[in-house]
């Protein structure tokens, strides 16, 4: 009998033709609800998921067969790794498959803050032709500070290569990794130098809430601030709060500590940052392009392959 693989999202048909070409009788069921899945899950020997739902002791608690997780996406935050790590189940994540996604789109993010282009467009929507409050800064000779030097934050830096900038990188969990791109320097080179900062780090017990207010506090110079890894990284309050000090020049927000409606509008920041015309918002589809929808499953598929054996 063939192994099974549940496939709880939506995935490019690439993983699916791939599976089943390496001997996986798969069940796609992009519709399948959590309680659906629960009943279900324990005749496969994987599961293959987005960010449909969490991946938790609840589901490996009735999966007495699962061998691995296939990640469909960046990172792992949406499993629970020291449970599966105690069952010996295999995760595959596939951060190469949307990192340059991520880096253009960080690009895109810096390059509109930095060119008032939301602020711009609006205005002369509305019948505003103003020049001089739309002046915009240059990247050429500027400092770019990158916390988090894996997949995300290499991409980023080599987008960034053309524009004749500075690019420095601390990585808390790497050493020696300076390259043709980037500068490996300390977390105290990064707040003294940087004029932009964008964050390419997991969502940890460690990094939850990292950026506050007395993070911000200690760069030297005003900053554009980028955020595409994880909103609950960062503290929205304490975003504004350095907009509003001018320690923050202007925020791009792929992510946020709180997503998707009607929980978005319920919080207590929300008002102030969707009238802030110093931030740019996007939906959480800094990795996720028409592109990377199949790079994604290409690089599960090869994972799949090298566990398969």
């Amino acid at each position: 009998m063939n192994k099974k693989i549940l496939i709880v999202d939506d995935l490019h048909p690439f993983f699916k033709e791939r599976a089943a070409a390496l001997g996986y009788d798969i069940d796609d069921r992009p519709e399948i609800t959590r309680a659906e899945t629960l009943a279900a899950v324990a005749d496969y020997d994987g599961i293959a998921v987005r960010t449909k739902f969490r991946i938790d002791k609840e589901i490996f608690d009735v999966a007495p067969k699962l061998k691995f997780v296939a990640r469909a996406g960046a990172g792992l935050d949406n499993i629970d790794i020291d449970i599966a790590k105690e069952k010996g189940i295999a995760l595959l994540a596939a951060n190469e498959g949307n990192m340059d996604a991520v880096g253009e789109h960080a690009v895109g993010l810096l390059l509109s803050l930095m060119n008032n282009f939301r602020k711009a467009d609006l205005e002369i929507r509305n019948g505003a032709w103003d020049r001089e409050g739309n002046r915009g800064y240059e990247l050429k000779g500027k400092t770019v500070g990158i916390i988090g030097y894996g997949f995300m934050g290499q991409s980023f830096a080599r987008k960034l290569s053309g524009f004749g900038v500075n690019v420095i990188a601390y990585d808390k969990y790497k050493a020696g990794f300076s390259d043709e791109f980037a500068r490996e320097v300390s977390m105290e080179e990064i707040v003294k130098h940087s004029d932009v900062l964008s964050l390419h780090i997991p969502l940890t017990r460690e990094t939850k809430q990292m950026v506050d207010d007395e993070y911000f506090f200690h760069f030297k110079k005003p900053i554009f601030f980028i955020n595409t890894a994880r909103g609950e990284i960062v503290n929205t309050k304490a975003v504004l709060n350095n907009i509003a000090n001018q320690k923050i020049l202007g925020a791009g927000l792929d992510v946020l500590e709180k997503e998707k409606f009607p929980t978005l509008v319920e919080q207590e920041w929300y008002d102030a940052l969707k009238t802030n015309e110093k931030v740019i918002l996007t939906p959480h589809v800094a990795g996720w392009t028409f592109d990377s929808y199949r790079k994604i499953s290409e690089v599960l598929a090869d994972k799949l392959a090298k566990i398969s054996g």
